[in-house]
């Protein structure tokens, strides 16, 4: 059973994904990726970009049709 489970808290902030993602995927220098504040991180993972659309199963079977290979 999670420590968190059934407390109300939040869960713990993702560090290492959020480190990988700066460091590894971005390339940030350091100094840079400890200076960012979390919405300039938002906007650097592509936080603040608007969803992409996603067809639907008649998107998906017109498509199929479209393109049959």
């Amino acid at each position: 059973m999670s420590a968190a489970a059934g407390n109300g808290l939040p869960p713990p902030f993702p560090w290492g994904p959020v480190i990988h993602a700066g460091l590894c995927l971005l390339r940030l220098p350091a100094p840079v990726f400890w200076s960012m504040t979390p919405r300039e991180m938002q906007a650097a993972f592509g936080g603040l970009q608007p969803a992409a659309a996603v067809a639907d199963r008649s998107g998906m079977e017109a498509l199929m049709a479209a393109f049959p290979d």
